[in-house]
């Protein structure tokens, strides 16, 4: 069945700890989920928390409030909000509401989640057959998974819950953060539930399958630094041949090639149709075009050196910047600093905010680059296969081989190219932030400082748990490094 979009039909909670008055009941779903149609439709619900019309997860919020910490991206001319401007220049605190915002969001998320998982589970055998039961709820693990995932990265230990509370107790509510060993132990658990889900082809377009579950658990494995479990992952879904890379990269971002062999999951945008466009079509669009009503709210940050990095060969760069643009008001020929370009849509010339481009939350790119560096870790070097899975990433951008170009390097090296190439093919996408942490904060921190983010620092590699959910919930307790900042 395709994703349908549909509005939120359950009730949740706002947050693990959001409660600002005092109900004396939490309201009943017992008269929805009564059948596999509403079982369905409340997983439809789950898939709406990724993208929901405004500043949701993937539809901005990540870009405002994380790859804005990065040395690639900063708040741009229309980015007038002092919280984002926070952000781009390191200078947020536990009062931002952008990290308010995250938390929130991820937590409605997994509160869906958490009550489509919980009530699908008791529908009655009668009225839901037992494959879509498997299949619905596994769909909810993978959702609930992501959202776990993206938290126990940016916050560190979070929260762990797992079912709606079934009482207003205070020690259903008021949940102490987990250790992020039993976070990432949970993800594991619900991704290898979610392999249990169709292969892709069987699956409607937009959701959640067994490719996407498999490649999802590589990308756990590898920011564990479990490298063995990375590569088998990653090569299971590369021996599965179930995806392969566009043959021209602009296809990534075509909307007539949405939900292609590349996209293994994706956040669904269609502008002008009853629902939401990807509002990042706006915000990185050129304000300077008459006609284009671009609100250049993302910029690039100039000192990062990001577009200096491509050689102009590389055909990933025209399609990831823009420089110049005929308006279509006055005909003229405008050129610019560059401006992101991958969300930009024609059909939407003059309404970016309109744009049907979806955004790539994981492709088959990334699983290829995976098994490429946990191949160097394993081995501590590359060996020839290494130097395949990512020189087919390089040829497809038609720049030369790595094995050509730079033969017989070392762990070191290698592992600096895998993060180069990285760079380069997922500019926009939200994974700069992700990668730079991951390395460590010796190493986040030297990237910032040398791009000119002098204020960055060791707890930057973790966002402050937001101060409105420490006033909330007497059991969390603030990231150490985050204490008086």
């Amino acid at each position: 069945m395709k994703l349908k979009h549909i509005p939120l039909l359950a009730v949740v909670l706002s947050a693990c700890s959001s409660l600002d008055e005092n109900p004396k009941a939490i309201i009943s779903s017992d008269n929805f989920y009564k059948n596999e149609a509403q079982a369905d439709a409340a997983v439809v619900a789950s898939y709406r928390k990724l993208y929901e019309t405004g500043q949701s997860l993937y539809n901005s919020l990540f870009q405002i409030g994380v790859e804005m910490a990065t040395d690639d991206y900063e708040a741009g001319p229309r980015a007038r909000n002092a919280h984002v401007r926070a952000i781009s220049g390191l200078t947020h605190d536990a009062s931002n509401d952008r990290m308010e915002q995250l938390w929130k969001q991820s937590y409605d998320g997994i509160n869906t989640a958490n009550l489509a998982i919980d009530k699908i589970t008791a529908i009655t055998k009668e009225n839901i057959a037992e494959d879509a039961r498997a299949r619905l709820i596994n769909e909810a693990k993978f959702l609930r998974a992501l959202h776990y995932f993206n938290l126990v990265r940016w916050f560190g230990g979070v929260p762990l819950i797992l079912h709606t509370p079934a009482s207003l107790d205070p020690s259903a509510l008021y949940v102490a953060k987990s250790t992020e060993s039993a976070v990432y132990a949970q993800i594991v658990k619900d991704l290898q539930d979610a392999e249990n889900l169709p292969a892709p082809a069987a699956t409607g377009v937009g959701r959640a399958n067994s490719g996407a579950a498999k490649s999802l658990l590589a990308k756990v494995y590898l920011t564990q630094q479990n490298w063995q479990q990375a590569a088998a992952k990653s090569k299971e879904v590369i021996d599965k041949n179930w995806y392969a890379l566009f043959d021209n990269f602009a296809d990534v971002f075509a909307v007539n090639k949405k939900n292609g062999k590349e996209h293994i999951f994706s956040a669904q945008f269609q502008g002008n149709a009853g629902y939401q466009g990807n509002s990042l079509g706006s915000r990185s669009a050129a304000n300077e075009v008459p006609g284009i009503n671009g609100d250049y709210a993302d910029a690039l940050h100039k000192q990062g050196g990001l577009y200096e990095s491509f050689s102009n060969t590389d055909t990933r760069k025209a399609v990831t910047f823009i420089t110049q643009m005929t308006s279509p008001v006055d005909g003229k020929l405008y050129t610019f600093d560059p401006h992101f370009n991958k969300y930009y849509d024609p059909a939407v010339v003059g309404n970016q905010g309109q744009s049907s481009v979806n955004l790539p939350i994981i492709r088959y790119a990334d699983v290829l680059l995976i098994y490429a560096e946990a191949l160097n870790e394993i081995n501590h070097g590359p060996n020839a296969e290494a130097y395949t899975y990512i020189d087919q990433v390089r040829t497809r951008a038609g720049i030369p081989k790595l094995a050509d170009a730079a033969p017989g390097l070392g762990v070191d090296a290698f592992r600096d190219s895998i993060f180069q190439e990285r760079r380069k093919e997922f500019v926009y996408e939200h994974q700069r932030w992700f990668d730079l942490v991951r390395r460590g904060p010796d190493y986040y921190v030297r990237v910032l400082k040398a791009a000119g983010k002098t204020l960055a620092a060791p707890r930057h590699v973790h966002f402050p748990t937001p101060q409105r959910e420490l006033n909330l919930n007497p059991n969390l307790k603030q990231d150490s490094l985050w204490v008086n900042y």
